[in-house]
This record gives structure tokens, sequence and C-alpha cells, in this order.
């Protein structure tokens, strides 16, 4: 074969393979632009439907003022979690500081692995006696606490009977575990009992409700759940993001305001809220309980160890509410405060007596205008639309922090009172 003849059988296959690739290369950019494609039309779904959820950037720390990225002075701000302003209390930042300088910026670890210090043990001792509970394991959110329970709880045996309006965490959490899951009308105790009655053949249950419900400020009638529970032979389960730190005479949460922290089996909660605000969440519980949640809980399993400035933060937090109900006290007054004023000025607000004050405007695009009005106002709002909230149903979501003042308050209720007239709302 002459020389000529080679070097063509050679090049053949090359151009073989180069067209191959291209080809594929072809497939490739056409499955990414058709699904670039599918996702545009997502997303002008979203903005046609007024429920485009736009992030603001803010300049300064969390707190009842705030510097706002395009806004010249300082804002209000109105919608925070920070319910007893201890996100940028300085005992609290003084404390991360401490625990950052002498435990560093993080594990790099799982806990069992090499990622537990003496400090993670500690907040977990410190919040088991905050909620006197027996034991409590911390974990990176209270989203992967609600993640990590059920599963290792519940199997093909048991039932979960869940309230309707349950946060999504929740609701993903019982999407794991084998159990039957039996659904109940929101705060319908006839409901939960036709349930409980349904599911008398099965080993174990577990009642399972939002300690206070995140978008309507309504608190769980507890009293009720528990009896029901205990006529039936069922586990109570409260959800306490909303609640820790601020509700109850100590703040402990629902449910000591409703006086049945004793007939509360299993609780979770936040250190991202009331509790400094930075992340975190944990499970208090039975014993036994937190034990097997050590040993097969897959969020805490196979997640990095809360970072220690995070945990120092959290602990000072604890420490302070252990110590005194001064500032907990101080947000009955506050709440009522707006509350009463809104309702005099024509604006419908859901929910009782509790520091999440949704103010009820139906349509979606309106909370989304009204909100943006009412921050060239100087108040910082959001409008809440679906999927947060159900279609019809939106709203802006006032949230009062024992760090605001009456002054606060009131101008945000001015502000509000300008807003609606101009929208219509109120007359």
């Amino acid at each position: 074969m002459s020389l000529g003849k080679v070097a063509r059988s050679l090049v053949k296959p090359a151009r073989g393979v180069v067209w191959s690739s291209a080809s594929a290369l072809n497939r490739s950019y056409g499955a990414v632009a058709e699904a670039r494609a599918v996702l545009d039309s997502e997303l002008d779904g979203i903005r046609a439907a007024g429920t485009w959820k736009a992030e603001r950037v803010i300049t300064s720390k969390q707190g009842p003022h705030i510097n706002v990225d395009g806004s010249r002075s300082s804002i209000l701000n109105f919608c925070a979690n920070n319910y007893l302003g201890l996100s940028s209390h300085p005992e609290v930042v003084q404390a991360g500081i401490d625990a950052l300088k002498s435990y560093g910026a993080g594990l790099s670890s799982v806990r069992f692995i090499c990622g537990t210090q003496d400090l993670h043990k500690n907040l977990e001792q410190k919040l088991a006696e905050f909620h006197e509970r027996e034991d409590c394991i911390l974990y990176a959110s209270c989203f992967d606490a609600n993640a990590g329970l059920f599963e290792v709880l519940l199997g093909p045996d048991d039932a979960v009977l869940s309230d309707e309006l349950n946060h999504a965490s929740i609701i993903d959490g019982i999407r794991l575990c084998r159990a039957k899951r039996l659904r109940y009308k929101h705060m319908d105790l006839s409901d939960l009992e036709n349930k409980l009655k349904e599911s008398q053949s099965s080993r174990m249950r577990l009642v399972v409700t939002d300690g206070v419900f995140s978008m309507d400020g309504d608190v769980a009638p507890l009293t009720g759940i528990c009896d029901l529970a205990e006529q039936y032979g069922a586990m109570v389960f409260i959800d306490e993001c909303h609640a820790t730190g601020f509700l109850g005479p100590r703040g402990r949460g629902t449910d000591e305001l409703l006086g049945v922290m004793d007939r509360v089996h299993i609780v979770n909660s936040t250190l991202g809220k009331a509790l400094g605000g930075a992340a975190g969440g944990y499970t208090v519980g039975p014993k036994p309980l937190i034990d097997l949640l050590r040993q097969r809980s897959r969020p805490y399993l196979f997640s990095n160890s809360l970072p220690p400035p995070v945990v120092g933060c959290a602990m000072r937090a604890v420490e302070l509410l252990l110590a005194s109900s001064e500032i907990s006290q101080s947000m009955t007054a506050k709440t009522m405060r707006f509350r009463n004023k809104m309702t005099q000025a024509g604006f419908t607000i859901a929910g009782s007596a509790h520091p999440i004050c949704p103010v009820m405007l139906g349509d979606a695009r309106l909370a989304s205008l009204m909100a943006d009005d009412m921050l060239k106002l100087g108040v910082y709002v959001i409008g809440f639309s679906f999927p947060v909230v159900p279609k019809g149903k939106a709203r802006i979501r006032v949230q009062i922090s024992a760090a605001h003042t009456n002054e606060d308050i009131d101008h945000c209720v001015d502000s509000f009172i300008q807003t609606g007239r101009q929208h219509g709302v109120i007359s």
C-alpha cells in the first residue's frame, strides 16, 4: 500500500470522530436551548402574574433600622424574623466574635467524624433546659430538622396526622417517611378526631402542627390537640420557629403560652429567627429519640457541623432569655398597638395577638406595588403571594420586633394609610 493510501486510511476515521463529536455537541447545545426556552417561559409567567420575588439588597446589619441599596436614608424594617432584636445585639455579636477566635470558622466535617466541639454540646444542653426537655440535637437549619425527624421515627406501621397548612419543610419531611399520611383541615379539631379514629390500627401515631402558622400568625389549638392525642393514644409534635423566644410568660413558646409543655412530646425550632437570627435548627424531646436521630437522621449525619460563630451567637441569645423574660414580655403591647391602629384605619389583619401581622390584600400585583411604595416612604415590607400563600390570599406580612419603638410602629401605620388610600384599599 502506498504511503498516500495509508495516510488517507488514517484520516478518514479521524474525520468521523470529529463529525461525531460535533454532532453530539450540537445536540447538547440544542438540549440546553430547549431547556432555556422552557425556563424563560416559566419566568415570564411568574412576572406576568405579579408574583415575581425580587431580592432587595441590605447594606447594613439586620435590625429595626437598616440601609437598603438604592435608598439614601435609613429604612424602617418591618419584615424580618428578628423578633427580639437579638440579630445585632452587642452581647450576641461579641459572643460570635469570641467563638470565631477560640474555635475557628468551621469544622470542615460532620458531627460524628470530627465536627463536635464542646460548644455544640453546651448549646444543646442549654436548649434542652430552655424547652424543659430531656435532650437536644442541632441541625444546619430547622428545614433539616424537619427533614430528618419523620423518616427516623415513623415506619410503615405508623401514621402521621398533619395540619393542611403546615410549613413546607414539614410537608417535605413527611414525604420522606413510609408512615400512613393523613392530612386534617387547618386547626379543625373535629377533622383531627376523625383522622385519629381512622388511624387507630397504626402502631404509633404522631400529630404534627406548626405552633404558629407563619403566613397567618394564628396559633394552633394545642390544648384541644393534646386532649385528643391523649384520648386516642397519639404523640404530639410542634414546629416552634415563630414562637420560640417570645411566646409564653418566659418566651418558651406556644406550648408554654397554652400551658401544655408537659403534654407536647417533640419540639423542632430554629436559631435563625428570635435566637440570634444566624442559622441552625434543632429537635428537643425524649433522650432515646435524640440518640436515634444521632444514629440515623440523614441531614445530621451528612451535613457539616454548625460553624462555631453561629453557635456562639445562639448560645448567648439563649443565655439572655434564660436569665430574664423582660425582652419577650415587651412584644405584646407593641403587637397590639400595630394591630389596633391598622384595624381602626380599615385594614384587614389576619391572625390574633401574634407579632406576625398579615395585611390582607388579595391581589398579588397590588401587594407587590404597595410594598414598593412603602419602601419609598421609608418602610421595608414585602408582598407575599402564590406559591408562598394560596392564590387570592396575597398580603403584606408585617412583623413586629421588640426592638421597634412606638414611634417606629406609628410611622409604619401612617405609611400604610397613605399607600392604602393611594391604591384604593381604604378610604
